[in-house]
This record gives C-alpha cells, sequence and structure tokens, in this order.
C-alpha cells in the first residue's frame, strides 16, 4: 500500500518544546529520567506480580527519548518482542516505523512502551488482572516522562486512557488524560494497533490518516500544558484567550 503524505500538516518535534518540564518532574534533568526510568525497567524485568512472567523469554519495559514530549502505548509484546525485550520489533513494528516516518519522526525521538510488559501466551489479549499487574509501572513511567501527548495504540491501550470508548469511533481523535494514569496537563490520541492494520487494508489506510494528525493533537496538548502551567498573578485573571505555541521542528 502507498502510504500518503500529510504534505499539509505541519512537522512538528516529539521533543524539545517550547516549555520546560515543571514540577517534580521538571526538576529532573533528561539523564536524571533515564536514570529512573532504568531502575522502573530494572523492576519490570524482574517482575512475578502475575502469571505471564513465568512464560516469558524477556520482560519488556520499553524504551526511547526520556526528554520526548509523546509516548506511544502499545497492548502487550509479541513473539519477536519477548525474543529480544524491546516494544515494537516485529512486523507491527516496522509498521509503526512508516507511520511515524510519515511525520518526519524517528522511533528514537519519542518513548515506546505497553500496557503488559510480558507477552501473553499465544499473542491473546492481556486480560484485567494482567493489566491491573502492570498498571503501577506504566503510571511511573508516565511521572516520570511526563509527556504533553499519550498516542494509544489499539483498544487496551485505549481503554487505560479513554475509558468506555470505542475503538471504531475513537481513533483519529483526542480527549484530555486522566491524572490518575500519572501524567498530567496531557492530551490523549487514539490509533489503531498495527497489528490491525497488518490485517486490513481499510484500517491501514485509516492508520495513515490518523496519523497525520498527531502534530496538530501535540501542538494543541502544549496550548493547554502551557495554559494550565502558567504563572497567574492576582492582577492577571487566567484567560483561554492565549496566543498559539510555536511549532518547532527537529531539525
Amino acid at each position: 500500500m502507498t502510504e500518503p503524505t500529510p504534505a499539509s500538516v505541519a512537522v512538528v518535534g516529539a521533543s524539545g518544546g517550547p516549555y520546560d518540564h515543571p514540577a517534580d518532574a521538571a526538576a529532573r534533568s533528561a539523564g536524571e529520567r533515564k536514570i529512573a526510568l532504568d531502575a522502573i525497567a530494572a523492576e519490570v524485568r524482574g517482575c512475578r506480580r502475575c502469571p505471564l512472567s513465568s512464560g516469558r523469554t524477556q520482560a519488556v519495559p520499553g524504551e526511547g527519548d526520556p526528554d520526548t514530549e509523546v509516548v506511544f502505548v502499545g497492548e502487550g509484546p509479541g513473539f519477536n518482542e519477548d525474543r529480544q525485550g524491546r516494544p515494537f520489533v516485529g512486523r507491527a513494528g516496522e509498521l509503526l516505523v512508516r507511520l511515524l516516518a510519515t511525520l518526519g519522526w524517528r522511533r528514537e525521538e519519542v518513548f515506546i512502551t505497553n500496557v503488559v510488559k510480558c507477552r501473553p501466551p499465544d499473542n491473546r489479549d492481556p486480560e484485567p488482572s494482567e493489566i491491573a499487574a502492570c498498571a503501577p509501572y506504566l503510571q511511573r513511567q508516565l511521572e516520570v516522562l511526563d509527556p504533553a501527548l499519550v498516542v494509544t495504540l489499539g483498544r487496551h491501550s485505549m481503554a487505560r486512557f479513554m475509558p468506555g470508548a470505542r475503538i471504531g469511533a475513537a481513533h483519529g481523535t483526542m480527549a484530555p488524560v486522566d491524572a490518575s494514569t500519572g501524567v498530567t496537563d496531557a492530551l490523549v490520541y487514539a490509533l489503531y494497533h498495527p497489528a490491525a492494520a497488518l490485517r486490513s487494508t481499510e484500517v491501514e489506510r485509516q492508520s495513515f490518516a490518523d496519523v497525520a494528525g498527531i502534530p496538530a493533537a501535540l501542538l494543541e496538548a502544549r496550548r493547554r500544558r502551557d495554559l494550565a502551567r502558567a504563572p497567574r498573578s492576582a492582577e492577571t485573571p487566567a484567560t483561554s484567550d492565549a496566543p498559539e505555541p510555536s511549532d518547532p521542528t527537529l531539525f
């Protein structure tokens, strides 16, 4: 299938945004965030919280740029991920790389993880108890990264951030993220899972169309975050008429 080029969409960098990480997340440098993420990854690799640990070859904590503004959250590792200990390295990962490339992004410039960190048998859907067992790891990763935009890949990931939504209606849309997930003042943007796109030409077409909306979602996430985190004085009441954020590129 020929991938559409989102020529009409401004390319927005996934890291190096126009604001600093605030609060306790802001106090960490990129190096400090990497140390914190590495510590979580070490816990994941030794985790025995659910039965999935007994059948894994390797746990898959996640990987990427600790200074990114964008985190992609999938559902769970597959066969290749289980062997390599890295997320999205099989055919679905190849498609994800192609999707990112339409934005001028590389996978190393975002952070990629899953709601469960060990492969479910035969690539079945993760069970609610398994998602619950892994939830503290994902929450802590998000607290460290403090992304402006969370991009969900598939319905199980979407359910973590858009409870009650249906993927057929929610894909390509955004919504505010509940702070209980571990990230504050952020938006979530829903995509189909790349594995689903590999099984359906129509889902693949729609996935490329949906990805083209990510830069606009990131700009909106930045705008909302700037408003939420801007200092407010007694003389200057809060207003929603803020200027649009800048449109930085990576290069």
